[in-house]
């Protein structure tokens, strides 16, 4: 056994080619038809594949009950919480990128009107963020779904005219009630399948 540990072929037999962090691509399904999309950016369905420089794999955390029982603690597990999400999406030259997230944002909560709008029509401001992690062929290793995801923070982008050979870029961040990913049985009838996205991470 002590050999097999040290034994470098089974080393990179178990690797393969290891998992890289900069094949990934990001989408959204199910965005609301409300969603004003000038660039036409959003194909059937509401979905939109957005050029995404960087990302992560969701966080999450257990929490812990602790009960004290004559001197000691007995540990039980609690509840799951998820972190929030952030996304750095890289604007195009006709600032649709931007306007998807600014006009969503305004769907849920319109500047100019009265009322919030998510008020007047439920739900469905909520969205499912899809983050593919991918294998080197290009196919999914692991699908991670970011269930009623929806934006409440967007980054400003910084203009100067100090800033040569660089592309605009913001942050977005996202809150979600839960994860759900290729090996919960979540299947494309649960979670839609969406278009190839025009650019992945790296």
């Amino acid at each position: 056994m002590a050999n097999e540990f040290f034994n470098i072929n089974t080393f990179r037999s178990n690797l393969n080619s290891g998992s890289r962090a900069n094949l990934f691509k990001c989408s959204i399904t199910g965005l609301p038809n409300q969603v004003n999309d000038p660039q036409k950016l959003l194909s059937a369905g509401g979905n939109f594949s957005f050029l995404c420089r960087s990302a992560a794999i969701p966080a999450y955390s257990l929490g812990i009950i602790e009960v004290p029982f004559r001197g000691r603690r007995i540990k039980i597990p609690g509840d799951r919480t998820y972190a929030e999400w952030t996304v750095t999406v890289l604007n195009d030259e006709q600032q649709g990128m931007r306007q998807v997230f600014d006009n969503w944002l305004k769907f849920i909560n319109d500047p100019d009107g009265t009322k919030r709008i998510r008020e007047e029509t439920g739900d469905n401001y909520r969205c499912t963020v899809v983050i593919d992690h991918l294998k080197g062929d290009g196919n999914t290793s692991r699908k991670y779904s970011l269930i009623d995801a929806f934006p409440t923070d967007v980054s400003p982008i910084d203009l100067s005219y100090d800033t040569t050979d660089a592309i605009q870029e913001f942050t977005v961040t996202f809150q979600y009630h839960f994860v759900h990913t290729d090996g919960d049985g979540v299947t494309t009838t649960t979670v839609p399948t969406t278009a190839q996205p025009q650019a992945g991470g790296g």
